[in-house]
């Protein structure tokens, strides 16, 4: 088993140049790069004020911790790996302290219970790419309501690969390529559209 140690610093807000550190066991761990995050903040800079935000395969956490910093109400991290979200506890509680909720479980598994926090406002898909769980984790997220109208959904996913399917009511409104990665925004549609 691949073991490294690395860290990701939160580039805006109130805890701008804090570093989050990791532990990558067994080499998935894929945080997202400091360019495409400044991208993706830089889409969302107007979206973000209270917003209540679950970032699905949460990794490092450096997505959620960056939408807190920023000014949303607060964020669901959900990681698989029960010694990742130990660690993300442990780093991301003494920032965030109650605006931060950390659930050690499967993505998709987690998205059929009964959520407390739903439903949100912004949602980060960024899985393990080869696993192919950015469709489900979509599909789930619009057959269990856990979405208000109007919120907006980060999908990242390989640049080669096809995009990942989303509901067809979802309105793709950003989107960009760098290095290997795809960054799409959608949003989904008002109540009444």
């Amino acid at each position: 088993m691949t073991v490294s140690k690395g860290s990701v610093r939160i580039i805006g807000g109130e805890h701008r140049g804090r570093k989050l550190q990791f532990t990558d066991q067994g080499g998935d761990l894929r945080p997202s790069g400091d360019r495409m995050r400044e991208t993706l903040f830089n889409w969302l800079q107007f979206e973000l004020r209270d917003r209540r935000v679950l970032d699905l395969f949460a990794g490092s956490g450096v997505l959620a911790a960056e939408a807190l910093s920023r000014g949303a109400a607060h964020a669901v991290l959900v990681e698989k790996k029960r010694e990742r979200a130990a660690d993300l506890s442990r780093q991301l509680k003494p920032l965030f302290g109650q605006r931060i909720f950390i659930q050690a479980a499967d993505a998709l598994t987690w998205l059929t219970r009964d959520i407390p926090q739903a439903p949100f406002d912004l949602v980060f898909i960024d899985p393990p790419y080869d696993l192919g769980l950015a469709e489900p984790a979509c599909a789930a997220l619009e057959r269990e309501q856990l979405l208000l109208p109007d919120a907006l959904v980060y999908v990242e996913s390989r640049r080669h690969d096809p995009a990942p399917q989303v509901p067809v009511s979802w309105q793709c409104i950003k989107e960009k390529t760098g290095g290997d990665v795809r960054a799409q925004l959608y949003r989904r549609p008002p109540q009444d559209a």
